[in-house]
């Protein structure tokens, strides 16, 4: 029996050779983010933390996709679409009627995905297909990042939802590339996302569990607690330069964002509640094109 993850509804979990291998198990909805599968995450983070047959952890998702965000269809409140959750909701905090309510909510998922962070084992995520939105609050919060040249990674809700409410960004491609992922909610196709330190390594996609594989194989030979000193006093670094001390900010600045009453934030809200998330993001993403960054150094 595992000692720090009991369920596995939307997490597989799997250890060999010094490996763990975790995977965001809801392919059907391209492993959209609700809180019963972050929690699960957590949960077997800590597994593999604590387990000392585990060295290395490998995060990835099932089917086509890594991960395409949060889930926004009611599922991230945590109970059915249309259902009155288990609780008498007066007795709770709402979840953003106030400006604190939405921090604090907001605080309690970083808690969730922070760990990525904060544990003491090296991971390293296996980007293939979508990696939008949450899925990117995830990669970038891990140790290394490898993906499918043909990966696709951005976050497109900053044009109409928010604000990233684990900012990573700035610490893998500084601020100018930073403010352009932010302010047009483009995306990087992988093979671009390398080229500027968004992630370590980008593969032909049949060859992305090969190149995968190959670096946990190789860090897995490294004892565990010498893995655990060379990240903590890189990640010290980070922090040292204030980077857990921007993700409060970055939750407050979510938050601030969510009140957002100009014209495009106003039209996505309308467009959920009279025609659903399809009509939203097709009327939010439309004038972007494809929403693929062009940048011209990056073509040659």
């Amino acid at each position: 029996m595992s000692k720090y993850l009991r369920s596995t509804q939307f997490v597989l979990f799997d250890v060999r050779e010094r490996v763990a291998r975790i995977t965001l198990n809801r392919p059907d909805k391209r492993n959209a983010l609700h809180p019963v599968m972050l929690t699960e995450l957590r949960d077997a983070l800590l597994e593999a933390d604590a387990r000392v047959d585990v060295n290395v952890v490998i995060l990835e998702g099932a089917g086509k996709d890594f991960c395409a965000g949060y889930d926004l269809a009611g599922a991230y409140a945590g109970f059915k679409e249309g259902e009155a959750p288990p609780w008498n909701e007066a007795d709770y905090r709402s979840m953003n009627a106030t400006i604190d309510d939405d921090c604090w909510n907001l605080e309690q998922t970083q808690k969730l995905t922070t760990v990525l962070f904060d544990m003491h084992k090296p991971v390293i995520a296996r980007v293939q297909g979508n990696c939008m939105a949450g899925g990117t609050d995830l990669a970038l919060m891990c140790d290394f990042i490898i993906c499918a040249e043909d990966a696709k990674i951005g976050f497109p809700a900053t044009r109409a939802n928010g604000t990233p409410p684990n900012q990573m960004w700035i610490y893998h491609v500084g601020p100018q590339w930073a403010k352009r992922m932010m302010m047009t909610g483009d995306c990087l196709w992988g093979r671009d996302a390398v080229r500027i330190g968004l992630v370590l390594d980008a593969v032909p996609a049949e060859e992305l569990d090969a190149a995968v594989n190959e670096l946990a194989r190789r860090i897995s030979f490294v004892d565990a607690e010498l893995l655990s000193a060379h990240k903590r006093i890189i990640n010290a670094a980070l922090e040292l330069q204030g980077a857990k001390t921007l993700q409060r900010f970055a939750a407050e600045m979510d938050a601030r964002a969510h009140l957002c009453q100009g014209p495009r934030r106003r039209q996505f809200r309308a467009d959920m509640a009279e025609h659903g998330l399809k009509t939203a993001l097709k009327n939010r993403d439309e004038p972007f094109g494809d929403g693929m960054v062009r940048a011209h150094w990056l073509s040659k």
